[in-house]
């Protein structure tokens, strides 16, 4: 087994074990887990010391690991284009919510975050575990987010179960985060 596939093995544990992981993003590490798990999505929250009701991104390999999540329905045909053309990138995009989203992943907001990554580790572990990942900046509260694996060890040690050993990519900023239905830039 290669290397690669031998550490998706051991990520796929972590989730089906309820456990934050955490690996390279565009610009900075990520900490992420099964957004269905909502055991795994509290011990994120309470790790990151995050308000709940501000809602998480959800990162995947493509559009339809997004749509348990994603109202499609309620983009229209006017704007699908426009919405699907950012990815894949490192844009997040601010989508309607399905109805049954609970909120310790949309937070107060009938939308929920989303990006097709384009970054080629991230959309690899996505698209080898089957599914989206929570994904939000690797740090605490307060503090620079991490952007080496062993930076993420030091600041988290035994409360992340699993750490993927790559760089981060080129980006020098978080993804831009837009809402595509009102034209409206949120970072």
């Amino acid at each position: 087994m290669n290397e690669q596939l031998e550490q998706f093995v051991e990520a796929r544990e972590a989730l089906l074990n309820h456990g934050v992981i955490a690996y390279p993003t565009e610009a900075v590490f990520g900490l992420g887990c099964a957004p269905y798990d909502e055991v795994a999505v509290r011990k994120l929250l309470a790790l990151k010391q995050r308000d709940a009701a501000k809602g998480l991104i959800l990162i995947a390999a493509n559009y339809s690991q997004l749509l348990d999540y994603v109202d499609d329905r309620k983009i229209g045909q006017d704007v699908r284009f426009k919405v699907l053309s950012h990815w894949p990138g490192h844009t997040t995009l601010v989508l309607p919510a399905r109805d049954d989203v609970p909120k310790f992943l949309r937070g107060e907001h009938d939308t929920i975050a989303v990006r097709v990554t384009a970054f080629e580790p991230a959309r690899q572990l996505c698209k080898t575990l089957g599914t989206a990942l929570v994904s939000t900046s690797a740090n605490l509260s307060g503090k620079a987010p991490c952007t080496t694996a062993d930076e993420v060890r030091q600041q988290f040690s035994d409360q992340v179960a699993w750490v993927m050993d790559a760089p981060v990519g080129g980006a020098t900023t978080p993804s831009t985060i837009i809402n595509p239905l009102t034209n409206k830039v949120l970072r």
